[in-house]
């Protein structure tokens, strides 16, 4: 029962620490709105919450987004503790993770892969048969010789 409440709390802590800052709510400069929280884990006494935090800009850019938002952590537990309206409100603390930014350099790694391989000359596609077997009857190749 209590694994799904610290669930809750963090769907919820993670909803609301989006909306300040996409809304523009904090005001410290180096949180911008193309941060991300990716995810939220509550402690089981709900005495803390890792909040983990991301965004496809540089790894510096991301670094001055966690610390704008560490420093701004009093601010966001306060507004937290008034919109959630429970006993005690988590301590925040602020975490990088690089999962946004990697998604895209393997989407982007992936695209140029497909840009650069060349279509085989039959037009037909199919890696499991190698040359030998293209020259041969299809009986022959669903036979396995």
């Amino acid at each position: 029962m209590a694994e799904h409440r610290t669930e809750r709390v963090g769907s919820l802590i993670r909803e609301k620490i989006g909306e300040l800052v996409v809304s523009g709510k904090i005001k410290d400069p180096r949180v911008d709105s193309f941060l991300s929280v990716t995810r939220v884990d509550v402690s089981r006494d709900l005495a803390y919450a890792d909040v983990y935090v991301s965004s496809y800009k540089t790894e510096a850019g991301l670094a001055k987004g966690v610390a704008g938002l560490q420093s701004a952590a009093g601010y966001i537990q306060a507004q937290l503790a008034r919109l959630m309206r429970i006993r005690q409100t988590p301590r925040l603390r602020f975490h990088a993770d690089s999962g946004i930014r990697e998604g895209f350099e393997i989407v982007r790694k992936i695209e140029k892969l497909s840009a650069n391989e060349a279509p085989p000359e039959d037009g037909v596609s199919n890696p499991t048969i190698n040359e030998d077997q293209r020259r041969l009857p299809a009986s022959e190749q669903e036979a396995g010789l």
